[in-house]
């Protein structure tokens, strides 16, 4: 009988070791984990395409969010003029011109989104005021600096008096700014740089959300849109995009 209890203790104990080993492991991978992501991914992806100088700068829409928690500039070289880019940038927005990123990303979310292959002039007449829609019903983000050929600004802010989807809980807010600056660096060839800052009600469960899903998701969209524009726009004049040519996937050098 003692010989019974001892092999089960000693069976026992090596299933605990087992079990204690197999979760610092996973503790250890975890941590390497955000460690390689925060160390290495993070800082590309938040400016992923743009020079230091872009980085820093100041741009149109940045005292919307004075104090931004979280703020990635992004750019891309396109060989076209503003005025070529800008009608593309200007019809933004779901049951508009799309956003030119993965529609089967923000479909699977039911935002009922279908990027434009040409140019919509039915949606070219863009002020300060309106809102750009990103969901079906009707919620979006407001227009709130525009000047043709150079800079888009959206950007507002969202609390408790908000209307639908973007109405927070009682003492809580979202500020936000997304800007779309133009500037032309040569005949025919254009520097599209794009900043999004966000302030948000400081929480553990905000920060938690905003870090691990947030940031890498509005990377993967926000790149794939600046490409998207970017092969739209250098099309010939008149020619409807057909869709992604070789080397779409690879970022310009600067």
């Amino acid at each position: 009988m003692l010989s019974y209890h001892s092999t089960r203790d000693n069976t026992m104990a090596k299933k605990s070791s087992a079990a204690s080993a197999f979760f610092t492991a996973l503790v250890s991978a975890g941590t390497a984990a955000a460690a390689v992501y925060a160390l290495v991914l993070r800082p590309r992806h938040m400016r992923w395409g743009a020079a230091a100088s872009e980085v820093t700068r100041p741009l149109p829409g940045d005292e919307l969010v004075p104090t931004p928690r979280y703020r990635a500039t992004h750019a891309i070289t396109i060989r076209a003029a503003p005025q070529d880019i800008w009608p593309w940038l200007v019809q933004i927005g779901q049951g508009r011109g799309g956003f030119y990123s993965y529609d089967f990303i923000e479909n699977a979310m039911g935002l009922n989104i279908h990027s434009a292959s040409q140019i919509l002039p039915e949606y070219q007449n863009l002020k300060v005021g309106d809102t750009i829609p990103l969901a079906p019903d009707g919620s979006g983000i407001p227009v709130v600096g525009l000047e043709p050929n150079r800079a888009l600004v959206l950007g507002g802010t969202m609390n408790e008096s908000s209307e639908g989807a973007f109405k927070t809980s009682p003492g809580e807010f979202f500020s936000a700014s997304w800007a779309f600056v133009l500037e032309p660096v040569a005949a025919d060839v254009t520097r599209l740089i794009e900043r999004f800052q966000l302030d948000y009600s400081p929480s553990p469960a905000a920060t938690l959300f905003y870090r691990v899903f947030l940031e890498p998701g509005s990377f993967i969209m926000e790149r794939k849109m600046l490409l998207g524009i970017k092969a739209r726009a250098e099309c010939r004049a008149g020619e409807p995009f057909a869709g992604s040519r070789p080397g779409d996937e690879i970022p310009i050098a600067h």
